[in-house]
Formats: structure tokens, sequence, C-alpha cells
């Protein structure tokens, strides 16, 4: 498939955009959430798309809703929404389908089928068939789960975790392993949960990395010596000193 190195995109007719790869986690300005990898960028302004938003096919099918077809919204419609694969919140780009009342992220509906821990395959399922082994919690929304069936997690949490794997390797770069990332998540060996012990999740504000911190709003990146995390624009940080 053939890639535009730029473009001009109707929520940013100022400028154009240009492809990039890199290897610092970003917030698309598009669907509002983290990515790492292509994106295009305005080298004027700081915005950033996915690629898979900034070239967003105006419909797609996707093989977990066999009579969905799914229409590319810039915004979602009607009231708040959530995403049938993630559970968040609809907050900005869009896969809508008006017949069965379905949504999906851009990112969302481009998951890969296949991640990996370094030991074992995750494979993307339509439901979680047993609790979360990151959250301990079941729930609706798409999963991974393991050959073994040892491993289910929800997709929420993958992300979590990806996000979390691309932080560490931003604050220690490892050349060899960048590529990676789009589907490598951190080992699940040894990190079963205690579903009667103590919550494993992160909470605001809590340091996760030396000299890291998440911001107090969307719980993306901060360092120490900078005013704003790393994806959005005009998000404070938070630090405790």
């Amino acid at each position: 498939m053939k890639i535009d190195k730029e473009i001009s995109h109707p929520i940013h007719l100022q400028h154009k955009l240009k492809i990039e790869y890199t290897e610092i986690p970003f917030y698309c300005d598009g669907c509002k959430e983290p990515g790492i990898g292509l994106k295009y960028k305005c080298q004027k302004c700081e915005f950033d798309l996915h690629k898979a938003c900034a070239v967003a096919a105006p419909n797609i099918h996707h093989p977990f809703y066999n009579k969905c077809e799914f229409q590319f919204l810039y915004n979602p419609p009607g009231a708040a929404r959530r995403v049938c694969a993630c559970r968040k919140d609809v907050l900005g780009f869009v896969y809508h389908c008006w017949r069965c009342d379905f949504d999906l992220h851009p990112c969302c509906a481009n998951l890969p089928q296949v991640l990996d821990d370094g030991e074992h395959n995750l494979y993307l399922c339509l439901k979680l068939s047993s609790p979360c082994h990151r959250c301990g919690a079941k729930g609706p929304g798409w999963s991974y789960r393991s050959d073994c069936k040892t491993y289910n997690l929800h997709v929420s949490c993958v992300k979590e975790l990806l996000v979390e794997s691309w932080q560490a390797m931003y604050l220690n770069v490892d050349k060899n392993k960048v590529r990676e990332m789009q589907t490598r998540i951190p080992s699940l060996k040894g990190t079963l949960k205690n579903h009667h012990g103590g919550e494993r999740r992160r909470r605001k504000g809590q340091k996760v990395l030396p000299d890291c911190w998440w911001c107090r709003s969307c719980y993306c990146l901060c360092h120490p010596g900078r005013s704003y995390c790393s994806y959005r624009r005009g998000c404070r940080r938070f630090h405790s000193k």
C-alpha cells in the first residue's frame, strides 16, 4: 500500500502534515488516544495524527461484527458514547455503525490480531472468557487471550501495558527493540493478580518509573523537568514535591 509522505487534512487545513516514524509516545489529536510508530505531524504546530486516523477509510467492516458497516466520523454522534473494543469514551475520531449503534476507535479497528510478551502469544477475541489477568474484573469489551487460556486481558488493560512498555523504552531506549513496540507487552510471568489482595493498577499521581510521573488529568507520561505531559497540550503534570 502506497503511503503519502505529505497530506492535507480537513481538521488542520492551515498546514500540511508529513509522515514520520517516532520512537517517542505521542497523543493523537484525532481520536485522543496515545500512539507510537508512524504518524502524520504538522511541522509548525503541536499536532499529530495516527496514520490510521490521518488516512482513515470512509467505511470499514470488522470480522467481529459481520452485519455492521462502520462509517468514519470526525466527532461522535449524539451523547456520550463508549467504544465497543476498549470501553473507553469516544472523544474524537470514531467509526460508527448506524444500524447497530456500535463505535470503534480507528486504532481499535486496527488492533493487531496477535500480541507477544516474550513467552506467550495472545490472540484478539470478542469477549473476555475469565477475569482479566491485570485488573481482576470481567465486564464487556474485547480481550486478548493466550492459547493456554491462563492469560486473559481486557483490550483497555492491554493498551495500558503497551503505553507503559513504550514509556519504559522511551526512558531507556533500546534501538533493537523499538520495532516491536506496537505488538510487544511486558512479561506476564509471575504477575498473576491475587483478586483478594491489593489492587495492582496504578493510581493517578503514582510514581511508576524513576524520575517519571503520570499526568493527573490523562494518565500520560510526565518528566520532572517538564511542565506538561508528553501527549497532551495544556495538561498539567502531577508532582508530589
